[in-house]
């Protein structure tokens, strides 16, 4: 499509490598990252084949706001947004695991605690919950980071005793996940949502804990809309949200999660349309501004890497 970004393949100056993730495409320089935030969209960690209309736009610009706005708990690697799909900050050396913090039982952790299971990454979950029922206190349930195929539970414990990350490090990526966790509450809060659950990545620069990637974005994040949340759980229903969620749950009724074998449906025009939707009526939710579309058409990949040339 046109007036979407599936992918860049550009050649920067002082380029040293690539990656292309399930959504960014990630151009490593000496000692800086330009990350460009794409249209793909990905669930169940597969990349589903259609594109969203100005999602990388949306991502962009909600992360580089919230990376601004949080570098007074932790540093962040963010620089500068020379384009509004584009971040470009300081190359930092990742930890390889997602730091996951829940407010609430839902999603992952719904379907494991239906499933039975009342202890997720080492932290015990009380009993006779609901679904989307708010646990006593947020948990931080830790996930592997796969490149390919699907990311892993793992407990404190294990992230420690693998040395995957020390524990003094690990202590520090806990108190900078609660605060993160409590400001993006208090600030969906005031929007008239709640932070359900979301995810944070860190890594290190000149040996400094830097908050990395992407934050309290629909694709890191699970959003409920605050009116109506304690009827609708009183009576059971389903709680109205502004996240990926919706799209796990369509695919799940076509019958796939991602599983081997599972063949993955196709997304009508309206399906793709209604998410893109979604996506921007969070931003304007979570930024309380009108959202400005990008001028869009076959000539966006070059504006786009006329931008970044112009800032590295």
């Amino acid at each position: 499509m046109a007036d979407t970004i599936v992918e860049t393949n550009f050649q920067l100056p002082g380029q040293t490598g690539f990656y292309r993730g399930k959504v960014r495409d990630v151009y490593f320089l000496d000692k800086q990252v330009v990350m460009v935030a794409t249209d793909r969209i990905s669930a169940f960690d597969r990349i589903l084949p259609e594109v969203i209309p100005y999602k990388g736009q949306v991502l962009s610009q909600i992360a580089y706001g919230f990376l601004i706005d949080t570098t007074d708990i932790v540093p962040t690697w963010v620089i500068n947004m020379p384009d509004p799909n584009v971040m470009i900050g300081f190359r930092c050396d990742p930890f390889p695991i997602e730091m996951v913090i829940r407010g609430y039982l839902a999603g992952h952790a719904w379907r494991e605690y239906e499933a039975g299971k009342r202890t997720l990454c080492g932290v015990a979950l009380p009993k006779g919950l609901k679904e989307n029922d708010r646990l006593p206190e947020p948990i931080i349930t830790p996930s592997t980071k796969s490149h390919e195929g699907h990311d892993e539970d793992i407990s404190r414990e294990e992230i420690i005793r693998q040395g995957m990350v020390s524990e003094a490090d690990y202590q520090k990526l806990e108190t900078y996940t609660h605060r993160l966790y409590e400001r993006g509450s208090n600030i969906a809060r005031e929007r008239g949502l709640i932070l359900v659950d979301t995810k944070y990545e860190f890594g290190k620069f000149n040996d400094q804990v830097h908050l990395i990637d992407e934050i309290h974005t629909p694709d890191s994040s699970r959003y409920f809309y605050l009116e109506g949340y304690e009827e609708r759980q009183s009576k059971e229903e389903s709680q109205k949200q502004l996240s990926k969620e919706f799209v796990r749950q369509w695919l799940i009724s076509k019958g796939f999660q991602g599983q081997d074998g599972q063949k993955m449906p196709n997304m009508s025009v309206d399906i793709v349309q209604s998410i893109s939707e979604r996506y921007i009526e969070l931003y304007e939710h979570l930024t309380n501004k009108a959202f400005n579309k990008r001028r869009q058409d076959a000539d966006i990949l070059h504006e786009v890497e006329q931008n970044i040339l112009q800032a590295i």
